[in-house]
């Protein structure tokens, strides 16, 4: 069925199809938008489409960088670098944002097919407040677990963001994306269709 991952052979191909899965509607939330409207802020919140990718994206990489046990940033640069991450800056593109988070997919698929058992610790880090300090190691399976949810999480805001840009929503969205072509029940979004609401 469109939409869905396919059958898998196995866990690690599971959720690395998952995660492939929610990555693939965050980038559809950005399908056909100009860049204005990808820096957009049209809600309460102060997120955006673009930002909402970079962020994932950077997430992303940080996570693997635990999987790798590479030193973590000083804290005055990791928590600049992460509210710098919600934001699509002037001189960003959607294009450059989608390229980087493909960069970020190559490299955990690639890191992930390196390692042999999906229950290989994951040492926390220290000294970070958002991790937590009574736990020593997490596993790889539940890192990518947790990679699931964090872009699960962010792709549904991307399409409530999305919606409030030009009313677009997920499946028209899915289906324009992915060239499905019309039926009865979907009509692929379009832009000159959704031009009176932007």
């Amino acid at each position: 069925m469109a939409g869905n991952v396919p059958p898998v052979a196995d866990e690690r191909e599971g959720l690395l199809a998952y995660l492939e899965q929610q990555r693939h509607v965050l980038r559809i939330a950005a399908h056909g938008l100009t860049e204005e409207q990808a820096r957009a802020v049209p809600t309460k919140s102060s997120l955006s489409v673009g930002g909402l990718i970079k962020h994932t994206a950077s997430t992303e990489s940080g996570w693997i960088d635990i999987v790798l046990q590479k030193p973590s940033k000083p804290m005055e640069e990791a928590m600049k670098d992460y509210e710098a991450d919600y934001v699509m800056a002037e001189g960003e593109t959607v294009e450059g944002l989608l390229a980087r988070y493909d960069e970020v997919a190559r490299r955990t698929s690639d890191v992930i097919a390196g390692i042999a058992d999906l229950g290989q610790p994951v040492p926390v880090p220290k000294g970070v407040p958002w991790y937590p300090q009574d736990v020593d190691a997490w596993s790889v399976r539940w890192v990518l677990l947790h990679l699931i949810e964090e872009t699960a999480r962010h792709a549904g805001h991307a399409d409530i963001i999305r919606e409030h840009i030009d009313g677009a929503t997920a499946i028209p969205l899915m289906a324009a994306a992915e060239g499905w072509p019309e039926t009865p029940w979907l009509k692929p979004w379009s832009p000159t269709e959704n031009a009176e609401t932007a």
